[in-house]
């Protein structure tokens, strides 16, 4: 693969070069991982950068139907939109059904807007593994507005706030006790709580549920990258289209007014050096899966089995020999 010509084509706006260059930095082969380190170094010479917005919200709280529907307001302003949908992966075949893009039929016509399902494989946290470098394939290919939509399962999902510039928390009214079922963890990272589905017979509900959040809010300690007013809770309806222009002007105001005070900038230099850290640490695991580790892992874990050795013995051997080289490139 000439990757220079693919960092190109990606740099020109080609949708196929696009979704080429991203299977590629999703691949876990020792001769794409170099290929993709080069092309990820070519792409970002562009230079071009995107508002990323990270969007997460338990199943059933109609994340495909707000981002469509976002999606396509953006579209009507001259934006152009990338959605990036990590979708769970089996934990017992591994495979995905990766059915978001057929959730989202009229964006997925839209030739100003870029769908790409991708299987989360065994990574926590809500994103799939190399979901970072997607998003920077995306800005440097010309999107405007990069959505990523996570698994869509719980508390834990915040490792997308490391790679957003806004985080998005989609709520739907009457889920019971809401202020329990989502807890301080993810609400914390929240820039925006938007609560669904306020339309028909559940709009009373969540103009309910918006107040007990935003009330809720009030008592998270205040941080220094928000203006007196953010965090804070709205009601949208995706279906009826209603409070879309409320929310995308908030999300504006709060970016404005980051850049000005350069927490935006900021934010981003930290997120990158969150990333090295994340590369240097799968790098070691990674150091783990060949030989001669693998086997010594292998012959170690039969005796931790075997009750032999503790687990904690094992472990203290197999770093050791870790530390000592007796790896890939050692003796």
């Amino acid at each position: 693969m000439d990757v220079t010509q693919l960092a190109e084509q990606v740099i020109a706006g080609n949708r196929r070069a696009l979704a080429r260059a991203i299977t590629l930095v999703e691949s876990a082969r020792d001769d794409h991982r170099e290929q993709a380190i080069a092309l990820m170094e070519e792409v970002g010479k562009s230079g071009r950068q995107a508002l990323r917005l990270g969007l997460s919200g338990t199943p059933g709280v109609g994340k495909s139907t707000f981002i469509e529907s976002f999606g396509m307001m953006l579209i009507r302003e001259g934006l152009n939109v990338a959605v990036l949908a990590v979708d769970p992966s089996s934990s017992r075949s591994g495979g995905s059904i990766l059915g978001d893009k057929t959730r989202m039929e009229m964006l997925s016509r839209e030739r100003a807007a870029f769908i790409r399902p991708s299987p989360s494989q065994s990574e926590l946290g809500g994103v799939a593994r190399r979901t970072r470098e997607a998003v920077a394939l995306c800005e440097a290919a010309g999107y405007d507005l990069i959505l990523i939509e996570t698994v869509g399962v719980g508390q834990s999902e915040t490792v997308v706030a490391e790679m957003s510039d806004l985080f998005l928390l989609l709520l739907a009214p009457a889920g019971g006790d809401e202020l329990q079922g989502v807890k301080r963890g993810i609400m914390e990272m929240a820039d925006l709580i938007l609560v669904n589905k306020a339309d028909g017979d559940l709009k009373a509900a969540a103009q309910r549920t918006c107040a007990d959040y935003a009330g809720a809010l009030r008592l998270i300690r205040k941080r220094p990258q928000d203006p007196m007013e953010f965090p804070k809770a709205m009601t949208v309806s995706a279906i009826e289209e209603h409070g879309l222009e409320a929310a995308w002007a908030e999300m504006n105001t709060l970016i404005d007014w980051r850049r000005e005070n350069g927490f935006f900038d900021a934010r981003r230099a930290e997120q990158a050096e969150y990333w090295f850290g994340q590369e240097i640490r799968h790098g070691l695991l990674r150091q783990l899966e060949r030989e001669p580790l693998k086997s010594m892992i292998a012959g170690l874990a039969g005796k931790v089995a075997g009750g032999e050795i503790t687990p904690s013995h094992a472990a203290a051997d197999v770093l050791k020999a870790l530390r000592e080289g007796y790896g890939p490139s050692g003796p």
